[in-house]
């Protein structure tokens, strides 16, 4: 990859607005919306080659707009204020949150919502660090974002001044890149190769640290900027070998799975990866972050793999004589023990970030590149050794997934207390919302049920957080998807637990016109950790009932109507459809419906942690019977 010039700058940021890309190693049309100057897509005006007096916050501003941002979350504070008065007049639309954390999370639903990059800004010192959770979890999900934070002047770093908070050091772990801005003249070239590293190669959070004094310093705006990014080179293109050693794997497995990650999405790949599914047979699972990238309803979909995916996903890579990685990272929720994961598996591994290929499971082959150009040549390659061999027939293996397929479908029973089964809430939620709409899930128990009983047909309409598994997600990242996704449906599944943590959100839902609509499964407790004390801790429930049920404490209804949302409440099977519709039928505020459920729903299957994928259990007490040669 050259260095960008002036002229290429400009150029890509021109076809970033009209929605192309420049094709090339670095090609940066490999994801939507991705350039190596603007990093984001939006109508909003982007400002030719120029140069202006301005100061530091102005040039910060202007950077901004000319990279095509029409959105940032933030909350003011005394390092970063004067950013904050060049934003007054800007065509960038601030959205103020009620919490830095929201900020962070509602960058990262908007980025995940839409494939641009998301921003927050916040000040110093305790600003900064409430951004921490946001972006490990942007990190560990690898989702495009620039936190934008302000610092003490130059002359008090390091002095313990008021506010002031190492967050370069502090962000070290858990950003792609992160910068500490020394000159005001820097800010437009700093936030131009902030934005290209967010969004190209494996995307990530960037931080961007920008001192008072930076800021209010005088600074000549030029723009386009030239990126010094010398040793940043992502490979995009895999090598022509091993994709022709793949191919040939491809056709002659008998047991093949194609075990797509979050990749497949980030990079576009998913009309690849039917055609590419499809022309092979070959099975194929998605994980929890690749949800959509493959239709749940397609013939060949196995379901999700590990922890608490399906019997026949599991079943099939443990038994797979080749697993096709695409995009995915062998997470140790998807291979349980690792030791005695698919033991038998030849592994082609194909993944952006050569970091990631033979970390946690030798790679036979291992591919770099990104996830379509690597499909796309798979795919040629794959008609080429059809042409030359004929293909091993999985009419065998095929058999054997779908009598699992048939005798373990993911189910589940009515409480015998007669209480609300939570699953069937979110079952019928997704099949009266339908796939067009966009699901953000909180974690735990409720996340589970969301990626089990929802059907996701198409990319980019399932959000959460994956890696970090981080509570308190679904609110803001939700009002960060609908701000991307204004003409789009979107609902936040969270759990009672999840949502007492980030729910003053709804009010900034309220006052900036941003209608999401959030469904509490509220069970009273802290769900997942309670379902580990029923199964492993000899039903001691230590500190996991949150009083939801018993005090009502709180009372989900009022509480939304005193964050100026919408509040219903279902509390019976027989109410469900038309509290969902009644929900779907208000457009004009945020909705937040309390769904009071039974307390002892569990999720199944389930791989306990630690353990190995044999060990699938299909409910409690009950392990899958496979056949003698089988499992």
């Amino acid at each position: 990859m050259t260095r960008p010039t002036p002229e290429t700058l400009a150029h890509s940021a021109r076809r970033a607005r009209s929605g192309t890309g420049a094709a090339g190693d670095s090609d940066p049309a490999a994801r939507p919306g991705r350039t190596a100057a603007a990093a984001t897509t939006t109508e909003t005006p982007v400002r030719e080659p120029a140069t202006a007096q301005v100061s530091g916050a102005g040039s910060l501003v202007r950077s901004l707009e000319a990279l095509g941002v029409d959105v940032v979350f933030g909350i003011p504070g005394g390092a970063i204020l004067p950013a904050y008065d060049p934003l007054y007049d800007s065509t960038v639309r601030h959205i103020l949150v009620r919490h830095e954390q929201g900020a962070g999370h509602a960058a990262t639903g908007y980025a995940q919502a839409t494939g641009r990059v998301g921003v927050c800004i916040a000040t110093s010192g305790p600003g900064a660090t409430n951004l921490v959770t946001p972006i490990a979890d942007a990190y560990m999900d690898s989702v495009p974002m620039v936190a934008i934070t302000g610092q003490v002047a130059r002359p008090s770093i390091g002095t313990d001044a008021f506010q002031e908070a190492d967050i370069q050091g502090i962000t070290l772990p858990i950003t792609k890149h992160n910068f500490l801005v020394q000159t005001a003249d820097e800010i437009p070239r700093v936030l131009a190769e902030a934005f290209h590293l967010a969004a190209t190669g494996r995307p990530g959070p960037v931080l961007v640290d920008i001192p008072k004094d930076v800021l209010q310093a005088p600074a000549t705006f030029s723009w386009p900027p030239t990126l010094d990014l010398p040793g940043y080179r992502p490979t995009l293109h895999p090598h022509g070998k091993q994709i022709r050693e793949a191919a040939r794997l491809m056709t002659s497995a008998r047991r093949p799975v194609l075990y797509v990650g979050g990749g497949v999405l980030k990079a576009g790949a998913t009309e690849g990866l039917r055609k590419l599914a499809e022309q092979t047979g070959i099975p194929v699972v998605t994980t929890l972050m690749a949800l959509g990238a493959f239709p749940d309803s397609h013939r060949q979909h196995l379901g999700m793999p590990g922890m608490h995916g399906t019997v026949a996903a599991v079943y099939g890579l443990q038994k797979a004589d080749l697993i096709v990685a695409l995009g995915a990272r062998f997470d140790d929720r998807v291979t349980g023990k690792l030791d005695s994961f698919a033991p038998d598996a030849t592994v082609v591994h194909a993944d952006i970030d050569p970091a990631e290929i033979g970390k946690n499971r030798h790679a036979d082959v291992p591919i770099v590149g990104d996830a379509r150009h690597v499909i796309d040549e798979l795919i040629a390659a794959v008609t080429a050794e059809q042409a030359a061999h004929p293909s091993v027939d999985l009419t065998d293996w095929w058999a054997q997934l779908d009598d699992l397929r048939e005798r373990y479908p993911l189910g589940f029973e009515e409480p015998a207390d007669g209480t609300l089964s939570p699953q069937y809430v979110i079952k019928r939620l997704g099949e009266i919302a339908g796939p067009d709409a966009v699901y953000v899930a909180g974690v735990g128990q409720h996340q589970m049920w969301a990626s089990q009983f929802i059907s996701y047909e198409k990319p980019h309409t399932w959000l959460n957080s994956g890696g970090l598994g981080t509570m308190g997600y679904a609110v803001p990242a939700a009002m960060g998807a609908k701000v991307g996704k204004p003409d789009t449906t979107v609902w936040a599944v969270d759990g009672d637990g999840c949502f007492q943590m980030t729910n003053q959100e709804l009010a900034t839902c309220a006052l900036e016109g941003i209608p999401i609509k959030v469904a509490v499964i509220n069970n009273g407790n802290l769900g997942m950790v309670r379902q580990w004390q029923t199964l492993f801790y000899g039903e001691r429930y230590s500190n996991t009932e949150l009083g939801t049920h018993k005090h009502r404490i709180p009372d989900f209804v009022k509480l939304a109507e005193a964050l100026g949302c919408v509040g219903l409440r279902c509390e019976n099977a027989a109410d469900v459809d038309k509290t969902i519709e009644a929900a779907m039928a208000i457009n004009d505020a945020p909705v937040v419906v309390d769904f009071v459920v039974g307390k002892d729903a569990m999720v199944w299957p389930m791989v306990a942690a630690g353990t190995s994928n044999d060990e699938i259990m299909f409910a409690r007490g009950v392990r899958p019977a496979f056949d003698e040669d089988e499992l």
